[in-house]
C-alpha cells in the first residue's frame, strides 16, 4: 500500500524559508511523476510544482524563482524548497504521486502538512 507521508511544514515570517519533506513508501515500481499541492480553505487544490521521474521539473507561476522542487531517490523522499516565502502562501501543502505522467492525475496523496506565513 502506497504511503506519502509530509513532514517540515510550520509557521514563518515573510520573506522567510521552509523545506517540506515527504517520505514515499509501500510501492513496488518508481512513480513518473510526483508533486506538491496546496489548498486554502474555500479554494481549490492548486498544483505548486511538479518533477519527472527523469528529472523535468514545472511549476506555478506565483512560486517560480522561489520554489524549488527535488527527490532524493535513493533515500524514496520528496523536497519543496520554498524561499522567499509570502503571506499569499499559507496553506496545507499535500504531497502527490503518479505512475502517469507530469502533471499527472495524481492518485496517491499524502496527509498534509500546514504552512503558515505571517506578514
Amino acid at each position: 500500500q502506497v504511503q506519502l507521508q509530509e513532514s517540515g511544514g510550520g509557521s514563518v515570517q515573510a520573506g522567510g524559508s521552509l523545506r517540506l519533506s515527504c517520505a514515499a513508501s509501500g510501492y513496488t515500481y518508481r512513480f513518473a511523476c510526483m508533486g506538491w499541492f496546496r489548498q486554502v480553505p474555500g479554494k481549490e487544490r492548486e498544483g505548486v510544482a511538479h518533477i519527472a521521474s527523469v528529472g523535468s521539473t514545472s511549476y506555478v507561476d506565483s512560486v517560480k524563482g522561489r520554489f524549488t522542487i527535488s527527490q532524493d531517490n535513493a533515500k524514496n523522499t520528496l523536497y519543496l524548497q520554498m524561499n522567499s516565502l509570502k503571506p499569499e502562501d499559507t496553506a496545507v501543502y499535500y504531497c502527490a504521486a503518479t505512475y502517469n505522467n507530469c502533471p499527472g492525475p495524481y492518485f496517491y496523496w499524502g496527509q498534509g502538512t500546514q504552512v503558515t506565513v505571517s506578514s
